[in-house]
């Protein structure tokens, strides 16, 4: 049964493919390593839970920490491809992505072995009741890691991957707070076929994207849209959705509630007084337009990941070097060139801001 479980979820294709690349590091384990390693998956070492699966940390020989992700299902016309897209998603190399170590094929449905992250989950961060402060600088560069590493997805990878399933939740922190962007239960691989777009409908209410939900048709802008929840939760510490049957319509969708304040100009009534205190009203509104732009109901006027990445990148120079709000020549060096890619204006003769629209390409610093 093993064996005919190994065939079937395509590990003999994974091992051609991986006699082909040398140098590999993805390792095809067996079900008894990973009882082992897990403690026969007891719940002591259950660490999340989801609905693509549970995830168990474990310890390999060498002491070596990993979690290990026991799926619940797997899409039949993916069963095939299952050993070949791990070995695409087990080469990505980005340091704010979490590392695929491997796979275990030998079951009815495979497991999935990743690096071990310590320091939980941003959702865990954002909203825990006895959660520590967080700092809208910390804030900004969880965003920036996490919007980098989405982009590095889309358009860096050898080849293009959907994550799919975008939400805080999936953002693992280490022991510095710097973002590992995690799970790709629902990720496929880019088509080069429009027909082949269509899939089932995933991801998770809140951050799904409503032209996806209308279409079946999961593309880079829906990640895009689901990124755009993620920076409202940055600035607002609030859930994106809220399950109370009596709260007003536009107050449970969290992306409804804050299109709304920003229509009404009342953002400040909806931002985390913790980042409120801090005095950087200009830093907060940029980054809530950037979270509209996400937002937009057609995923054509959103921006590329790419795009993002590089606005919040910007901004988190102007956060490490508030001097500069006061001297323009200063932030276009800071910047970079040419002096084009970003207009600055000086607001209240204190106050420097980027004006409202997507870098074009701002590399230096990385």
């Amino acid at each position: 049964m093993k064996r005919e479980y190994f065939r079937q979820h395509g590990g003999l294709i994974l091992f051609d493919e991986m006699k082909s690349k040398q140098g590999t590091t993805f390792k095809i384990f067996s079900e008894e390593e990973l009882q082992q390693a897990t403690d026969r998956f007891s719940e002591q070492q259950i660490v999340g839970q989801g609905g693509y699966g549970t995830v168990y940390k474990g310890s390999l020989k060498g002491d070596i920490e990993v979690a290990v992700k026991r799926c619940k299902t797997i899409d039949e016309q993916h069963k095939k491809e299952f050993g070949k897209e791990m070995l695409i998603l087990s080469q990505i190399n980005h340091r704010n992505i979490v590392k695929l170590l491997g796979c275990c094929l030998e079951v009815e449905v495979p497991m999935l072995v990743y690096e071990f992250v310590p320091n939980g989950t941003l959702f865990q961060l954002l909203h825990s009741n006895y959660g520590p402060r967080i700092s809208l600088a910390t804030r900004l560069g969880i965003a920036y890691e996490s919007a980098d590493a989405l982009a590095y997805l889309h358009s860096s990878a050898s080849t293009p991957i959907l994550h799919g399933d975008v939400k805080s939740s999936n953002i693992l922190l280490d022991g510095d707070n710097r973002a590992k962007v995690s799970d790709f239960g629902a990720s496929i691989l880019a088509p080069s076929d429009k027909s082949q777009f269509v899939t089932l409908v995933h991801g998770t209410c809140g951050y799904l994207d409503p032209e996806y939900m209308q279409t079946n048709l999961l593309t880079d802008k829906s990640d895009v849209y689901s990124f755009g929840v993620i920076l409202l939760e940055l600035l607002t510490c609030k859930k994106p959705f809220n399950f109370n049957l009596e709260a007003p319509d536009r107050e449970k969708s969290l992306s409804m509630m804050f299109m709304y304040a920003m229509k009404e100009n009342k953002l400040d009534e909806i931002l985390d007084d913790e980042i409120k205190e801090e005095d950087n009203m200009e830093i907060l509104e940029e980054i809530a337009e950037l979270a509209k732009q996400c937002l937009q109901m057609c995923g054509e006027n959103r921006p590329s990941m790419k795009e993002v990445a590089e606005k919040l990148d910007s901004l988190k120079k102007v956060m490490q070097h508030p001097w500069v709000q006061q001297n323009p020549e200063e932030m276009e060096s800071l910047l970079g060139e040419p002096s084009s890619i970003v207009s600055s204006t000086i607001a209240s003769g204190e106050y420097f801001s980027i004006e409202k629209k997507a870098v074009n390409s701002l590399q230096s610093g990385r």
